[in-house]
């Protein structure tokens, strides 16, 4: 009779065992096979999406928002085929949602910001931007951070909430800019030869727009110097370019026409008094 019970229990065993087993390997092939689908259908929505000529910020948001939703109603399906009940989960999850929020505060407030981003747009990828104390080329907006690559080529991911609560500052956005540079010049210098030499560096620069007009005036009577500003708008693309090449040119013309450019200095009177 023993022998029988220990055979009946083995039996029992090896039909669980295979049970597990044949659920096991269910729920990997759901993880594996639905994983697949996932790729294809955000793969299909990209398509789609790029046909509509649907622009790269609210594009890279949506596909990286269904991907995530996507694979928990994969991973949901696998643990349903484990016999766990998925009810039960979701309504433990349900009771725990308050306390999980008030945990998870800063990334809703990441999301909330990043679903801000994409509906009013203040940039898209491709901007180069500054935001949340950083300046660099947007690379990618996730569902909670913006990944930025700064101009020294390293990638900084900055919390999409850190950006919306502060300034932001796109470069990016309009055609063109202006190069706002402070030229000096000392006060023995004659400052219509001045003007006119600014004058010539900038007909002869052809990167520079002829319209906006450029803007050159005496802005301040320093103590060591007489300042004028440099204002010439050229594209977007050209800034950094003609921003150096001015300062060049002006250093140099400056020394071929004999205008200094003074520097902050004192001078010192020694009087020597007979007793």
């Amino acid at each position: 009779m023993g022998t029988e019970l220990t055979k009946d229990m083995l039996n029992s065993l090896i039909e669980i065992g295979s049970s597990l087993s044949i659920s096991l390997l269910m729920a990997l092939a759901i993880l594996i096979i639905g994983r697949q689908l996932v790729k294809l259908i955000l793969r299909l929505i990209t398509v789609a999406l790029e046909k509509s000529n649907v622009e790269d910020t609210v594009r890279i948001f949506v596909t990286n928002l269904l991907n995530t939703l996507l694979m928990i109603l994969v991973f949901i399906a696998a643990i349903n085929q484990l016999g766990i009940e998925t009810t039960s989960i979701i309504a433990v999850l349900g009771a725990a949602g308050l306390a999980i929020g008030l945990a998870l505060q800063g990334s809703l407030s990441n999301f909330a910001a990043g679903i801000l981003i994409v509906i009013y747009r203040p940039y898209k990828v491709g901007d180069y931007i500054e935001a949340g104390n950083y300046a660099g080329t947007v690379k990618d907006i996730q569902i909670f951070s913006t990944v930025l690559k700064t101009p020294d080529n390293k990638i900084v991911v900055v919390p999409n909430g850190s950006i919306m609560n502060g300034s932001i500052v796109n470069y990016s956005d309009q055609d063109t800019r202006r190069i706002d540079l402070i030229v000096s010049c000392g006060y023995e210098d004659d400052i219509d030869k001045v003007r006119s030499v600014l004058e010539d560096i900038l007909k002869k620069e052809k990167r520079v727009l002829k319209d906006p007009k450029p803007q050159i005036a005496v802005t301040e009577l320093a103590d060591s110097s007489v300042n004028f500003i440099f204002r010439p708008w050229v594209k977007r693309t050209d800034y950094l370019p003609v921003y150096y090449s001015l300062l060049e040119e002006v250093k140099k013309r400056f020394d071929k026409e004999g205008i200094s450019i003074p520097y902050p200095q004192s001078d010192v009177h020694i009087h020597n008094h007979k007793e």
